[in-house]
């Protein structure tokens, strides 16, 4: 993250119209939403070790990389609106890819919500491991399939062009991948120090 930030303002960047310096947002909006599937899909094989190995160990992990991942996707939403503003001209558009990245945070926030309305420790990691599995396959169409198959003005998505086919130069290369990877790092390093908060908590 203070690569990030320190390399978005030493590097320049493609002078693109529209976008212009704005661009520069790419090193925190995008790391972020990656930080957030990899989260959740880490929370994604926790769930089926739980149903197929039958240890809580497994569901407090993934209710913990869920969590995690749920809070970097707000992040990623808010980081998306700002760009929005300054590039679209409205924080938010009628949008299948901003629309479809709102619906993924919906489902896993009726994740929390089913979660907190089973008092049986049991049967709440059973009944949210499931639902948690079917939450992630519902991410996949909903952010990287629909927004190909309709037009968008989101890179990447109806048949716009991403930045890395584009506009990508070397120089943004340079702080965009380590932030990608950094950031990743940053949310398992969290969730890491959440879950031994949750272990605790757990045993007293």
């Amino acid at each position: 993250m203070i690569y990030a930030f320190i390399g978005g303002f030493l590097f320049d960047v493609p002078a693109l119209p529209i976008l212009n310096e704005s661009i520069r947002v790419l090193y925190f909006h995008v790391p972020m939403w990656f930080t957030m599937i990899f989260l959740l899909l880490l929370s994604c094989i926790n769930s089926f070790y739980f149903i197929s190995r039958k240890k809580i160990i497994y569901d407090t992990k993934s209710h913990t990389y869920t969590s995690v991942a749920v809070f970097f996707g707000f992040l990623g939403i808010i980081s998306g609106m700002i760009w929005a503003k300054f590039t679209w001209g409205s924080f938010w558009t009628n949008d299948p890819k901003l629309n479809g990245s709102a619906i993924t945070l919906l489902i896993y926030l009726s994740y929390f919500l089913l979660r907190s309305s089973i008092s049986d420790e049991i049967k709440k990691a059973k009944i949210s491991s499931v639902y948690n599995i079917f939450a992630f396959a519902m991410l996949i169409p909903l952010i990287f399939i629909l927004p190909r198959m309709t037009d968008s003005l989101h890179p990447g998505s109806g048949g716009n062009p991403g930045f890395n086919v584009y506009d990508m130069n070397s120089q943004l290369r340079i702080v965009f991948y380590p932030s990608v990877l950094g950031f990743i790092l940053l949310g398992i390093w969290i969730s890491k120090l959440k879950l031994v908060l949750n272990v605790l908590k757990n045993d007293n």
